[in-house]
C-alpha cells in the first residue's frame, strides 16, 4: 500500500523507487502483488504516464486511511518521552496566517525545541505532494476525499460595512436587501451568492458589486474605506468590530459556517511532529478564541 501510494502521488514507478530507496523491479513486484490481492488493475500503464483505474482511484483514500491507522498506532505505543523532532512545512491563507497561525507557531517551536516550521502563506490551493507541503490548514467544507483531514475549529463569518457606507447607502434591514447594495466579494468563497441559516432555514442571496479579491484582507480594506459591505470571517473582522471601525449588521441571520481543517497527504505515516502540531492546533484554536471578543457586542 506503501507502495501504490507513492507511485500515486508522484505518477511514476521511477519517482516512487528513489523514495522509496528500492528498485524499480521491487516497485513493480508490490504493485503486482496489490492488484492481486484487490482482484482488479489499479493503473493504466502506458510508455509515457500512469493513471488510476476507477478502481484505483476507489482504493487510493482507502489506502491512504489504512496508513494512517499504522501510524496512529506506532504513535500510541511510542516511549511516553518521544518528543517531536524534525521540520514540518505548513500552508494557509495570508490572512489566517498572519492573524492567527504566526502566534501559534511561535508557541510550538518555543514548547518542541527539536522542530521547526517553514510556513507558506499563499491565496490559492496548495497541491500537498508537488510542493512537498507536509500540513495545510484550509477554511472550507468541502474537503478533498483524497486527502485526510482534521477540524481544528470552525470558522464563523459577519456581514459589516463602515458607518461612511451606511450613511451614504442605508443599512440593509433583511438579508434579501443585500442584493440592492455593493457587496464586496471574495474569487473562491461565496463569490455571487451568500448564503445564511434564519430560523432554522437556508436562505441565498445573490450579490454584486465594484470589488473582488482572492483574500479577506483585501476585502476589509476596502469595506473599511467605505466601498461596501463585505462578508469577513470573524477571525479577522473581530478587532475592527470591536474598535467600532466596522458595524457588524443583520444580527438575526447566521452566514454559512465553514470548518478550519488541518489537511495532510499521510503517504506511509503520520511523523510524530505533523500528530503534535495538530493536537497543538485543536488546543490553541478549537475554541475558536478569536470570537470571544465578540461576547456582548450586538451583532
Amino acid at each position: 500500500m506503501q507502495v501504490f501510494v507513492e507511485v500515486a502521488d508522484r505518477g511514476s514507478l521511477s519517482a516512487a523507487a528513489t523514495q522509496l530507496d528500492m528498485s524499480r523491479a521491487m516497485v513493480s513486484r508490490y504493485l503486482a502483488e496489490l492488484e492481486e490481492w484487490v482482484g482488479v488493475r489499479l493503473l493504466h500503464r502506458t510508455t509515457r504516464r500512469l493513471s488510476l483505474t476507477p478502481a484505483g482511484a476507489e482504493t487510493l483514500p482507502r489506502c491512504r486511511r489504512m496508513l494512517d491507522m499504522v501510524g496512529d498506532m506506532r504513535d500510541a505505543v511510542a516511549t511516553p518521552e518521544a518528543m517531536p523532532r524534525g521540520m514540518l512545512r505548513m500552508s494557509a491563507s495570508p490572512s489566517f496566517g498572519n492573524s492567527q497561525l504566526v502566534p501559534v507557531v511561535a508557541d510550538f517551536v518555543r514548547r518542541y525545541p527539536g522542530t521547526a516550521v517553514d510556513l507558506l502563506l499563499v491565496d490559492r490551493l496548495v497541491d500537498l505532494v508537488e510542493e512537498r507541503v507536509d500540513l495545510a490548514v484550509r477554511i472550507t467544507n468541502e474537503v478533498d476525499p483524497n486527502l485526510i483531514a482534521r477540524r481544528l475549529a470552525d470558522c464563523r463569518s459577519v456581514v459589516c460595512g463602515s458607518d461612511t457606507y451606511f450613511e451614504h447607502r442605508g443599512v440593509p434591514s433583511r438579508v434579501e436587501d443585500l442584493a440592492f447594495h455593493n457587496c464586496l466579494t471574495h474569487s473562491y468563497h461565496g463569490h455571487g451568492l451568500w448564503r445564511f441559516l434564519r430560523e432554522g432555514e437556508t436562505v441565498d442571496v445573490s450579490v454584486n458589486g465594484s470589488i473582488t479579491a482572492n483574500e479577506a484582507q483585501v476585502l476589509m480594506g476596502a469595506a473599511l474605506h467605505g466601498a461596501g459591505i463585505a462578508l469577513l470571517p470573524t477571525y479577522l473582522a473581530v478587532p475592527e468590530i470591536v474598535s467600532g471601525r466596522l458595524r457588524s449588521i443583520l444580527g438575526d441571520s447566521e452566514p454559512q459556517v465553514l470548518g478550519v481543517y488541518g489537511v495532510y497527504a499521510s503517504r506511509r505515516q503520520m511523523p510524530l511532529v505533523l500528530r503534535t502540531m495538530l493536537d497543538f492546533l485543536v488546543e490553541r484554536l478549537g475554541h475558536e478564541p478569536w470570537d470571544t471578543l465578540l461576547a456582548g457586542q450586538k451583532m
